[in-house]
């Protein structure tokens, strides 16, 4: 459980670097300098806590209601854990802009957790796969 913990945190924190790179180039910066928290890492790693045993649960469900059931589960815990690392004093993220929640998710990121969430899903599917081949 721990290797996959890890995998889903790297995994996790290179897509956000890859995102906030070329979220940088859309803005101008031709440098496309990605960021990210180390805190990141293990709210990413938290995947392996709630998104493996609902995938396990949902495997035979429509891929669709799959994604918006991911999606619903990764906003949760973005807000639980923004909300729990601020009452600590920690900003790791602080969202702005009509779609933002308390500064804490940003429902016009739906379509991207929808992804990131099946994502996880054919990663959880490919590691799985290799610890039943072991």
């Amino acid at each position: 459980m721990m290797k996959r913990y890890c995998i889903y945190g790297f995994l996790g924190w290179s897509l956000e670097i890859i995102w906030t790179g070329f979220s940088a180039l859309m803005h101008g910066d031709a440098n496309m300098v990605g960021h990210t928290s180390m805190w990141m890492f293990l709210i990413y790693g938290l995947a392996v806590v709630f998104l493996e045993p609902v995938h396990n649960k949902m495997r035979r469900a429509p891929w669709f209601l799959r994604g918006l059931t991911y999606t619903a589960i990764i906003f949760a815990i973005e807000f639980v854990s923004g909300f729990l690392l601020r009452l600590a004093g920690i900003t790791a993220w602080d969202y702005n802009g009509r779609f933002a929640l308390m500064g804490l998710i940003r429902f016009d990121y739906t379509p991207i957790w929808f992804v990131v969430g099946l994502l996880f899903e054919r990663v959880h599917i490919m590691l799985t796969a290799r610890e039943q081949q072991k």
